[in-house]
């Protein structure tokens, strides 16, 4: 396994709800762009679920089982996860990760911490850490700032996604009409014209409804939260 992957984001929204918008699997699969669709397979605790992704030439499947908890200590809750699957195009292998909700003031501190075992053979091994990490790292904190807006402003995620491709549609087509211009008019003028467009496509801040991983952290602020919960090491695999 490689550097396990962590993103917490600040939620201003009751510990209820983000607690259901967490927890629900029908919920889940709609914020969470690592998933297109969870089913229970077994009500009782621990879940047990199926899961899917889905890609334009195929499905991918795998298993997990997970087990939330709010016992904790003024408010605190945790959930923990193990999942597989045996899909050969599958990008990761076998994993485990947490969820903590951390309250803070007025705000929930929602961390995760994750790692996995590559998919794709040696070809996975090799492109886990260049490519394939930094990838699930951006989904998972995109995702994120989605529940965020969802728990918060009640903005559908359907809704934020639909702005997100049109904001990012938006910044593509000034950045390919800067180019243009350059391979059509060459020249100073044309450069400095050009410049200025990519530099405001990059740099143009996003509407409030338009989810960002860059408001995530990417990092443990302490010790703890970088941690999983004991109740991980006991939680059986999936089948």
């Amino acid at each position: 396994m490689g550097k396990r992957i962590y993103v917490e984001i600040p939620v201003s929204a009751p510990m209820d709800r983000l607690w259901h918008l967490t927890q629900d699997l029908s919920c889940h699969s709609r914020w969470d762009l690592r998933f297109s669709r969870i089913i229970a397979t077994n009500a009782a605790e621990p879940l047990t679920f199926r899961y899917e992704f889905r890609l334009p030439f195929h499905t991918i499947h795998g298993t997990g089982t997970s087990l939330g908890t709010r016992t904790g200590a003024q408010g605190h809750a945790t959930s923990v996860l193990k999942f597989t699957t045996a899909d050969p195009l599958s990008p990761i292998g076998p994993g485990a990760g947490y969820w903590r909700y951390v309250p803070d003031g007025e705000r929930t501190r929602f961390i995760t911490g994750y790692d996995y075992s590559p998919g794709w053979g040696r070809l996975g091994r090799w492109l886990d850490a260049p490519l394939i990490r930094p990838a699930l790292g951006w989904a998972t904190a995109w995702s994120f700032d989605r529940l965020r807006l969802w728990a918060e402003e009640g903005l559908a995620p359907e809704r934020t996604r639909n702005a997100w491709l049109l904001d990012a549609g938006a910044r593509a087509a000034a950045v390919a009409a800067a180019v243009t211009l350059c391979a059509v008019r060459p020249g100073p003028a044309a450069g400095l014209v050009a410049g200025s467009a990519v530099a405001a496509a990059c740099l143009a801040p996003a509407r409030r409804e338009v989810p960002r991983a860059a408001r995530c952290l990417r990092r443990a602020r302490d010790g703890k939260t970088g941690v999983a919960p004991s109740s991980l090491a006991s939680l059986k695999e999936p089948a």
